[in-house]
């Protein structure tokens, strides 16, 4: 018989005895349920097990806000939402929602859309969401968006009634809570810049001239207490655990090509996370070095910057486009530097603040131009930090009022606040 004939005779050989075992163990079942005795085990579905690979629903999970002067206590809260679930939904509210509720929002809808866009840990936003979660936006978040949880922090949001904005999703079961990230809010990033108005317009003793330099540091004569009619300082103490938790963790490939761009980052906003993508697309693997206080001080004045380091290199870390930071990186780009973290591009962009260089100071870009590496990104977006703030001064009075009607709110907080389980 031929080696063919052979493999065929044994494969139908194969087929039979199986055919048969599970034939028997067929009969033998059904005879053990007509006597009652235990039965043995599935032979042809030991032999041949099923396939049981379904597909495991994801977690989706939602958590919305104004998203306004957005900085790392939102990116924090966003983080913390997305490790409850596998996606994240991202509800960011109207101008008019936070005009009615709060007050005139400093950044458009557009801005602030982009902003919560580029965050690592969101995947899907969701324009012109309501300040209130009603039973009928709750039903349309369970059924067209599939969420499974709405998330908020442990500090209380209270529509102008008095009643609590989440109260629907809590009755439902379907609301999860979160830890507030202490040490910053948007009513504290204002109260800052207002201080620094303040302290410009009425000229104040040396002691108190830069009142906005203290709440950029986190510090203030009498510790725990608020400044300059209830804005609270920031008591932001940075830990190794969070600038882990921000961090991706991964190095570049050997063979990676490695773009650098610096700056202060202050107030981080939609020109720099435009200007980040545009650098980004130009390499595998975007580091970038944010200046130390004293760096930035030096350059732009005493009332710079308005966050303090460790502020500033969160929020560029929870940048979808950034892959490292430098914190404190040197304002010259040495030769060293670039040879020290393999460096294939530096990058710069043409909508920046203006630093004044100091008696003495070269161009800091002078050796990467020298190497050739040097490049000039046409910025995306007219918008630097003074913009922003220009926009604080215009509407100041309006702010200010805005401002006052949050601090009572922030007051309670911090005066009813207990521990809360959580990062």
């Amino acid at each position: 018989m031929a080696q063919g004939d052979w493999q065929a005779a044994e494969g139908l050989a194969v087929v039979k005895v199986l055919g048969a075992m599970a034939m028997a163990s067929a009969v033998v079942g059904m005879a053990g349920r007509v006597l009652g005795i235990a039965p043995l085990p599935d032979l042809a579905g030991g032999l041949f097990p099923k396939n049981n690979t379904k597909k495991k629903k994801k977690v989706r999970v939602y958590m919305d806000g104004c998203f306004d002067m957005m900085h790392y206590g939102h990116a924090n809260a966003l983080r913390q939402a997305r490790a409850l679930g596998d996606e994240l939904v991202v509800g960011v509210m109207s101008d008019e929602e936070i005009k009615a509720n709060k007050g005139p929002p400093v950044m458009s809808m557009d801005e602030r859309v982009v902003m919560v866009s580029s965050v690592k840990w969101v995947d899907e936003v969701i324009q012109d969401a309501p300040y209130e979660i009603n039973v009928e936006f709750m039903n349309k978040l369970f059924t067209e968006y599939r969420i499974d949880y709405i998330i908020h922090g442990d500090d209380p949001c209270l529509l102008p009634d008095g009643s609590d904005a989440y109260a629907h999703a809590k009755k439902a079961g379907r609301y999860k809570q979160i830890k507030r990230t202490e040490g910053v809010s948007s009513t504290d990033i204002v109260g800052r810049m207002l201080l620094c108005v303040r302290d410009r317009i009425t000229g104040e003793t040396p002691v108190h001239a830069s009142l906005q330099r203290q709440f950029s540091h986190g510090h203030s004569g009498n510790e725990g207490t608020s400044v300059g009619g209830g804005t609270r300082v920031s008591h932001f103490l940075p830990t190794s655990r969070r600038i882990v938790q921000f961090s991706n963790g991964k190095g570049p490939r050997p063979d990676a090509r490695i773009v650098y761009m610096d700056g202060a980052f202050d107030l981080f906003h939609v020109g720099h996370v435009e200007t980040l993508k545009a650098a980004r697309a130009m390499g595998d693997f975007l580091l970038v070095g944010i200046h130390s206080d004293q760096i930035v001080s030096a350059h732009r004045g005493p009332n710079h910057p308005i966050m303090h380091v460790h502020e500033r290199s969160l929020s560029v870390l929870a940048c979808r486009y950034v892959d490292e930071v430098i914190i404190g990186a040197p304002w010259e780009v040495t030769k060293d530097m670039i040879t020290t973290f393999n460096i294939s591009l530096v990058v710069h962009g043409t909508c920046a603040e203006e630093n004044l260089l100091k008696n003495g100071e070269i161009d800091p870009y002078s050796a990467a131009k020298a190497a050739g590496i040097f490049s000039e990104i046409k910025s995306p977006r007219d918008i630097t930090t003074s913009t922003i703030i220009s926009r604080i001064l215009a509407n100041h009075d309006a702010y200010k009022k805005r401002n006052k009607k949050k601090e009572e709110s922030e007051k309670n907080y911090y005066l009813s606040k207990t521990y809360v389980n959580g990062d």
